[in-house]
């Protein structure tokens, strides 16, 4: 399907890819800490007649440097765009510090329909890089509602990667030495998902090395079913922290970052049927239950069969 590319400057550096054809469904897409509009994903959605709307959410004029006290009302004003194109469902796409976020609008805001959260968090974690003032320390919270920093695990700084050597770092156990050192933190910072009116699917590997999204999932998921809400977990255990959807290229070269996890042996696709009862991300995630979306005609539209219609 044709798309209608967007350039927006206001009130956040965007891009909205407008379907061919009238579309009733919508998706903020909100990339990870890298801090890019995810373009490439947002188009892919947009060509499966998806209004699909990719912003910048730090690092842009007038926002935070870093991820640092970034107000929820950037994501509410998101879906205040989708909704003035007259989108009936709305739906949030976010990855790693995405999803968290993604997952904190859903809570705050009843309008968001679905959460597509990949290798999610369910803890509301401190800043990582500087806020507005332009300083890093002492550790704040990554997020504001209406003016107020939401209760947030810092992280110990205590921590030292047990083989050092040259370049990115696998900081996972930063994460996991934090909840020890901070547990008496933890209730207060856990997203609250059950709150949440959006239906939620969540996709998570165990072999990533940024955090312990597959845990984390697994949490959320129990917080959702424990409050009767609809929830679906799609998890594999070879599967890292930035699995590609089905159409996408490879993964974006990203400096100074973290080891993510998933060797590129595992990261090639599957071939596998879309009729099977596994619907697959490109890295390999898949579900022990078939979604209810009907079955897509080609491959590229496993992506659709992840989006909207994740009811419990």
């Amino acid at each position: 399907m044709k798309v209608i590319e967007h350039e927006l400057s206001s009130p956040w550096e965007a891009v909205l890819y407008e379907p061919s054809a009238d579309s009733t469904s919508g998706v903020v897409v909100l990339a990870g800490s890298s801090g890019r509009v995810d373009r490439q994903r947002a188009r892919l959605l947009a060509e499966q007649g998806i209004l699909a709307l990719a912003i910048r959410w730090f690092g842009g004029a007038g926002q935070p440097a870093g991820i640092c006290e970034v107000p929820l009302e950037t994501f509410v004003a998101a879906v205040d765009l989708l909704k003035e194109y007259g989108v009936a469902r709305v739906g949030m796409l976010g990855v790693s510090k995405g999803a968290e976020a993604a997952l904190l609008t859903a809570v705050h805001d009843p309008r968001v329909d679905a959460v597509m959260a990949v290798s999610p968090t369910s803890l509301v974690w401190c800043n990582i890089g500087p806020g507005l003032d332009g300083q890093h320390r002492p550790y704040r919270s990554s997020w504001t509602w209406r003016g107020r920093p939401l209760p947030f695990i810092p992280l110990d700084d205590s921590w030292q990667q047990a083989h050092q050597a040259d370049g990115p770092r696998a900081i996972r156990g930063w994460y996991e030495l934090s909840e020890r050192t901070f547990a008496r933190c933890l209730d207060a910072a856990a997203i609250p998902v059950e709150k949440a009116r959006a239906d939620l699917l969540l996709v998570a590997g165990a072999d990533d090395k940024m955090w312990s999204p597959l845990r984390y999932a697994e949490q959320l998921a129990a917080r959702r079913r424990a409050a009767g809400a609809p929830v679906r977990l799609i998890s594999r255990n070879d599967a890292g922290h930035l699995p590609r959807f089905p159409g996408e290229g490879g993964r974006p070269a990203l400096q100074n970052f973290p080891v993510w996890g998933n060797s590129p042996r595992r990261q090639a696709p599957r071939r596998r049927s879309l009729g099977s009862p596994y619907t697959q991300t490109r890295s390999g995630c898949r579900s022990s239950e078939r979604l209810r979306t009907g079955r897509p005609r080609r491959r590229d539209q496993a992506v659709v069969a992840l989006w909207p219609q994740c009811k419990g």
